[in-house]
Order: C-alpha cells, then structure tokens, then sequence
C-alpha cells in the first residue's frame, strides 16, 4: 500500500515521457480501479428462451464495470430441479475465470434473471451456498406461480411446447415456486404491468404482465419491488428496466422518481 509521499513521487514520475512513465500510469491506474469492476452477474433467460434475449442487457451490465457471464441452458428439455445445477455451477465457474486481477473468485457473484431464471435460481441457492453472492434481480419471475400454466397446461402441445419444467411454473401441486420458501438474499423483483396478449391476461386475475400477476411476482424476503409499464417478454430488453437492474446491482434499491436528481 501506497503512502501519501509514495503516490505523489508515482505521479511525478509518471509525467516523465517515454515508456516507464506509461507502465507507471497504468500500474497506478489499476489500483484506482474500483472494487466493482471484480464483481461478476451471472445472468439467466426464461422459459423457451436463449442467451441471446439477454444479449442487450448483458452488454450494459458490462459496460457498467461488471464481469458478465451469460447462460444458455436448455428450458424445455429438464424439469427445474435437474436445470439449476448444471447451469448455474459452471456459470459461477466461468465468474472465477473471468475475473480481473489475480484474484481466485470475484468479490461477489449477482444474478439478473427473467422469469423461470429466478425460479433456477431459488432452486439453487435453496440447496447450495454461495459464500460471496451478492444480489439478486428478477425481471418477471413467476414466484408463486402463474394461472396461465394452471389452465393451459393440460392443453394437448403445452407440454411439448415447455417441457416438464413449464408445468412446474403453475400455482397448483407440481409448482416448484411455491415448494422453494421465502428470499433470504438481496433481491429486487421488477414486474411489469402491460401485456400484448389480451387472451393470456383474462386468463390472470389483477394487473399482469401477459403472462405473471404483479402480485405473484413478490416474495417474502425480497427487499424491494418495482412495478413497470412493461410486457413479460420485451422487458429485459427495455432501456429504462435495464437501467433500473444496474442501479440495484449498485445500490441494493431501485431508483423511485424522487431519487432523479440525488445524485448517487
């Protein structure tokens, strides 16, 4: 560690032309880095979806400081027991490699989910300890189940269509949501209140989002909820919803209006 004296000499040194004033700029840059740029967000798409629906929301959470490591895996091919392993133990693996610095894992893992990401996500963490997890932000996520799968899951094609682990996504005896208990990590759910499927939303009682309630998103535990006039399948793709996902990764809050001009 630097002492006072010892950064001003740096810093003399370092106006000096040539190639030792650039390595000794550089070596003093990195020190300044923030302890931000070492945490890593491991991010997880939905139900029928692929790594890239959270290809935009991936490169701003890069462009923010953060390591990113962003998982496809197969949804409709496994029930969510047997997905969340298998997908998110090697994501935690690629956190550590993908580190900066030396480093052997990151100050602190996030995830960013969307939908059933959450629920893969609750499954994990409901068995396995993370020493350095740090938050959790669910875009949507079904936490008690939605009513869409309770009436259209019996439907010939559903369970072709979603696979064992979308019959798992309803409110009744198979949801695994509802089996998996409260949040007892940091997490800030955003639900969305619009929906382009009017046929899916007279099937939910409330305000939804085309597919969840806003009211079967929340969990016990969870630290802050945000509402958001955006539709379930557009809005992890929303500039203003992916702006709030990085405010809480830094913050532990979303950003109500009031806070506009606070200057965090």
């Amino acid at each position: 560690m630097m002492d006072r004296t010892d950064t001003l000499r740096t810093l003399r040194f370092s106006s000096m032309p040539g190639i030792i004033g650039s390595l000794v700029i550089a070596v003093f840059t990195t020190l300044a880095t923030p302890a931000q740029a070492a945490d890593c967000v491991i991010l997880l798409h939905g139900l029928a979806k692929s790594d890239g629906s959270m290809k935009k929301l991936e490169k701003a959470v890069a462009k923010a400081g953060f390591v990113t490591v962003n998982v496809d895996y197969p949804s409709t091919d496994f029930p969510i027991e047997r997905l969340a392993g298998p997908a998110i133990a090697p994501a935690l693996d690629n956190c550590a490699r993908n580190s900066p610095g030396t480093a052997e894992i990151p100050d602190r893992v996030h995830f960013v989910t969307h939908s059933m990401g959450g629920i893969l996500v609750r499954q994990y963490l409901s068995q396995v300890t993370v020493e350095n997890l740090g938050r959790v932000v669910m875009l949507g996520p079904p936490n008690q189940g939605s009513e869409v799968v309770d009436k259209l899951g019996s439907f010939p094609g559903f369970h072709f269509l979603y696979g064992d682990a979308g019959l798992q996504l309803g409110s009744g005896k198979m949801s695994v949501p509802n089996k998996l208990g409260a949040a007892h990590f940091d997490l800030g759910i955003i639900a969305g209140t619009r929906s382009i499927n009017p046929i899916l939303s007279q099937m939910l009682p409330g305000t939804d989002d085309g597919k969840v309630t806003v009211e079967r998103t929340r969990l016990e535990g969870m630290r802050d909820h945000l509402e958001m006039p955006v539709t379930h399948v557009f809005m992890m793709k929303d500039q203003k919803v992916i702006a709030q996902v990085i405010h809480y990764l830094q913050h532990g809050r979303f950003k109500r209006n009031m806070e506009a001009t606070a200057g965090d």
